[in-house]
């Protein structure tokens, strides 16, 4: 698992019990640097969002929350998003195995959205690769 994320379980999928119904997932993202930034970074979705390394089983349409770090911040940026990516273990191209999820049009995803654009300026035109598209 990448050494920038920390997940916390919930129940497992499957569950019989209702009152071990599968709770979104709560993922901290520490983005280190801005080549992690830019990595991370899904522009190409409406409201922006953000590929989240993680092994835990995922479906399309799960809700994820993100506590978000951004480099050269302290703060944790919470954002409850939608999981709209899905690459598997052992993608090709050498991609790593996670989740990207969707930013909502809420204000406080659009505040970590600005601040993701400003940070990154014109990488975020960069031909480099990146964790999705």
């Amino acid at each position: 698992m990448d050494s920038n994320l920390v997940s916390v379980p919930g129940p497992a999928r499957g569950s019989m019990d209702p009152a071990a119904a599968p709770r979104p997932s709560v993922i901290q993202l520490v983005l280190r640097d801005h080549a992690s930034l830019h990595a991370a970074y899904m522009p190409a979705l409406q409201n922006g969002g953000l590929f989240v390394p993680t092994t835990r089983e995922h479906a399309l349409g799960d809700e994820a929350y993100l506590l978000v770090a951004l480099p050269d911040e302290t703060t944790r940026h919470p954002v409850v998003g939608r999981v709209v990516w899905i690459t598997p273990a052992h993608a090709s191209g050498g991609r790593p195995q996670g989740i990207g999820v969707a930013f909502p049009a809420d204000e406080r995803a659009q505040a970590l959205r600005q601040k993701i654009e400003v940070a990154l300026g014109t990488s975020m035109a960069s031909a480099r690769p990146t964790h999705t598209l």
